[in-house]
């Protein structure tokens, strides 16, 4: 299969050459070339698999067995969910009326990203260790993909990561999972800024093609195809779960309400969407709403500045993965999608036209959740079911238990739950409602830390650049000593 980018400049790449990439050489990001279509048969097979045997028919689809055999990539994605705490990955908890739960955060670091960063790092090494090369992975990071993502690289061999994290901007048990790793191939620092503005330096670093190159640098945010197509098998998962049957015609719809913030997840949604899920999305955010503007207005514009919430890895303004909806909603149309992201990009305002804006609102619908709103939720749900939610699942079943209280049409809802409650304490205390910490996140407050800071007025470019070249070098020595 072949991956072209949304903006249509750069040259189409194989599944390894958009693994290896971060943003596309034009700015733009890979997306399949054609996507596949699903029949009412294979929905119906894959219906009684495992939440991994979902990701391996997912991934064996828009992968290739030319590129990587099947049972090379069936051993990768076991080795990635090996260490999940819970035997089936992911887990749906069904709660009182109708509220089902799917608990995206079994991982090591209690958050959704583990799934699909486990697998994509197993990529990586994968074709690393067949090239004999070494990559430097920078990655932005609103709380949890830093985490996800150091834990995923940590150790290996031909591997270095480099995180910026937001510092005061994320919650102390995400800094912590991040700032106490102290392996070698791993470099934290802190930035005085949020998440979008330490995105800048980052973007500004990949826009330098010949420095990428130079470098062997890509990036593991979610802009990174892997990672969406991973996440894909959310939804499989979640709409095998609740439907009622398979048996009718045409398949029953599932609700599926995804809290966002990059729109990663909504990206991976709307494509297996698109590929024949029966599905209807409902994209949930707190009160950075740029999507849900987006939804309802087609307002696709920066508010003056981050607001800070409750669901802090979702403070997000420049949700990126929307690039991606754009692109499938205007039928793969690459001049469209430029269009609108240079305009983005130079005047942070867009007006969606009118017809992109009538097919995104007939494809998903929207809701925008205040921190009232979270911890009312949050409480509600212990109340009725001694559950504890994160902040960010807050979000999305805040929209359930609108929908039930105004007694609309039942249909099967599932609600993707990205956290555990026990990486937000805070939050958990602002519901009035006692945290559940497991000793491995306790014990973090007692390890020692490493982190560099990126202060206001450095120059945050520079240091990330000269930290990269550093690693090169060493990288370089090593290899020649290695040869010798």
């Amino acid at each position: 299969m072949w991956y072209v980018s949304t903006r249509g400049v750069a040259p189409r790449v194989n599944f390894e050459g958009a693994l290896f990439s971060g943003y596309a050489p034009d700015g733009g990001l890979f997306m399949p070339e054609e996507l596949p279509q699903l029949d009412r048969g294979t929905l119906c097979q894959w219906s009684t698999l495992s939440y991994p045997g979902l990701v391996k028919e997912l991934c064996a689809l828009f992968i290739g067995s030319e590129l990587l055999p099947k049972d090379e990539l069936n051993d990768l994605i076991d080795r990635a969910f090996s260490r999940f705490r819970h035997r089936e990955v992911v887990h749906l908890s069904r709660l009182r009326n109708g509220l089902n739960v799917l608990e995206l955060w079994h991982g090591v670091t209690y958050a959704f990203k583990d799934l699909s960063l486990s697998c994509t790092t197993q990529f990586l090494q994968y074709f690393l260790e067949k090239r004999e090369k070494h990559v430097t992975v920078v990655v932005g990071t609103s709380g949890d993909t830093g985490s996800a993502a150091i834990e995923s690289v940590q150790g290996a061999k031909n591997m270095d990561i480099i995180v910026l994290l937001p510092k005061g901007h994320c919650t102390k048990i995400q800094e912590l999972q991040m700032t106490t790793v102290l392996k070698q191939n791993v470099h934290v620092f802190g930035v005085e800024g949020n998440s979008d503005e330490l995105d800048e330096p980052i973007k500004t670093v990949f826009a330098d093609v010949a420095f990428v190159k130079k470098h062997n640098l890509m990036s593991l945010n979610s802009i990174n195809w892997s990672r969406v197509l991973v996440q894909m098998a959310h939804h499989f998962f979640a709409y095998f779960q609740c439907t009622p049957s398979l048996d009718t015609h045409p398949l029953p719809l599932v609700e599926v309400v995804v809290p966002t913030g990059a729109a990663g997840n909504l990206a991976a949604g709307y494509i297996a969407q698109k590929i024949g899920l029966p599905i209807r999305l409902v994209v949930a955010v707190n009160r950075n709403d740029i999507i849900h503007r987006t939804v309802q207005q087609g307002d696709f514009s920066l508010s003056e500045a981050v607001k800070s919430t409750l669901a802090s890895a979702m403070d997000i303004q420049v949700p990126y993965n929307m690039e991606r909806v754009f692109w499938l909603l205007s039928g793969s149309d690459s001049q469209v999608t430029r269009a609108l992201m240079e305009q983005f990009e130079r005047t942070q305002s867009v007006n969606l036209p009118k017809e992109l804006h009538s097919k995104l609102s007939e494809a998903v619908t929207s809701v925008s959740v205040s921190d009232e709103a979270i911890t009312q939720t949050m409480g509600r749900c212990w109340d009725e079911n001694q559950y504890l939610l994160c902040p960010h699942s807050a979000v999305a079943v805040n929209y359930h238990y609108q929908q039930i209280d105004r007694q609309q049409p039942s249909t099967p809802r599932c609600c993707l739950a990205p956290a555990s409650a026990a990486k937000f304490p805070e939050a958990v205390l602002a519901a009035g409602l006692t945290p559940e910490t497991p000793a491995e996140i306790v014990a973090l407050e007692h390890k020692e830390t490493r982190c560099t800071l990126m202060r206001r007025g450095d120059n945050w470019m520079l240091m990330l650049r000269d930290t990269i070249e550093d690693l090169s070098r060493q990288w370089r020595s090593h290899a020649l000593n290695t040869s010798q």
